[in-house]
């Protein structure tokens, strides 16, 4: 038995009916379709035989129900064909203003960062879920965990970390650690994001400059050196594991491992403490509603969970053949057959 087939087997009794799938999403000439898992995504779906359709996020909105009109959540909803040329991938057959209601179920894929115009989103999302829509992501649960903190719940599996806004406090921090990372509570793809070694010239106003003089918070981590052999994305689907990483591996002299930073990424076996915090997690995580995960992590201590849209999707299957776009579409079908 594949490891594909192994890995699905749990979701077997998926839906038998073609569903109409709409992705939230930021406007689709951003997208780059050789490595987007959003577009991975979507072509698993229409490879399903399933209806795909996409929303960009800015023209989510809502409206009161009325005599002469359903309201609820809505967006313009552009109905697509997918195609396998990366440069050329979508033909667009209709576009329309729709309920979310229309839909068998929302897919929210909009990338950060979580500002308030994310956290709108999620609330035009929350009330669509009221109204019956399964959203996946849920909404709450996007918000209760898309914020660097949220890897404060499990301190057993993350490295020695201070947050805190207070100079001092991080000063001390920096000084006992020796070597640190020091990131904004809001930054994403590698952005924003500092070594500092204790006797770092410029470390008072590297701080000053990341924390405004003390006015916002940052989050302070112990510098792990295994980050050599890479910043690795775990894909949670349905609460298992994916069997691959992607190991994001720094270029030289560069201390993140972020892609777009510059990094490779090589895909890998996980090893067995990778695996003992994915399955420790994975099933939590799901109960909450997050159906799709990335969880980070450096020399097996978790650094980041990512919910909002993890990626790797590409890189795992041309590299090891594993279909985790694939996997999350089974995982869709059945929630939609069994709720």
């Amino acid at each position: 038995m594949t490891q594909q087939l192994h890995f699905e087997r749990h979701l077997l009794g998926g839906s038998e009916r073609p569903l109409r799938l709409v992705f939230i999403i930021d406007p689709l000439d951003r997208l780059k379709a050789w490595k987007d898992s959003s577009v991975a995504l979507m072509r698993a779906a229409q490879s399903h035989g399933h209806d795909v359709f996409a929303i960009e996020a800015p023209t989510l909105g809502w409206r009161k129900p009325e005599a002469d009109h359903p309201g609820g959540s809505f967006g313009e909803a552009i109905h697509l064909h997918l195609r396998p040329d990366d440069h050329d991938w979508y033909r667009e057959t209709q576009r329309e203003w729709l309920p979310l209601k229309a839909f068998d179920a929302v897919l929210m894929r909009k990338d950060p960062p979580v500002d308030g115009e994310y956290l709108a989103a999620c609330s035009l999302l929350e009330r669509a879920e009221a109204d019956g829509v399964r959203v996946f992501n849920r909404p709450r649960a996007l918000r209760d965990h898309a914020a660097k903190l949220a890897i404060l719940e499990f301190p057993q599996f993350i490295p020695s970390t201070k947050v805190s806004r207070d100079l001092g406090r991080l000063q001390q921090f920096i000084d006992e650690q020796r070597d640190v990372i020091v990131k904004p509570l809001d930054s994403n793809s590698g952005s924003r994001i500092f070594r500092l070694h204790r006797n770092d010239p410029n470390r008072n106003v590297i701080l000053e400059t990341l924390t405004g003089n003390g006015r916002h918070t940052v989050m302070a981590q112990q510098y792990l050196q295994a980050i050599a052999q890479g910043d690795k994305r775990i894909l949670l689907i349905a609460g298992k594991a994916v069997p691959w990483c992607l190991a994001r591996i720094p270029k030289a002299g560069e201390t993140r491992g972020n892609l777009s930073a510059g990094g490779t990424g090589v895909v890998q076996e996980l090893t067995p403490g990778e695996r003992h915090i994915a399955e420790a997690l994975g099933p939590l995580l799901l109960k909450r509603g997050l159906l799709l995960v990335g969880l980070d992590l450096i020399g097996e201590r978790l650094t980041g969970i990512n919910v909002t849209s993890p990626t790797g999707m590409v890189e795992i299957r041309q590299q090891s053949g594993f279909d985790a776009a694939g996997a999350t579409i089974t995982a869709i079908e059945h929630a939609c057959a069994v709720s």
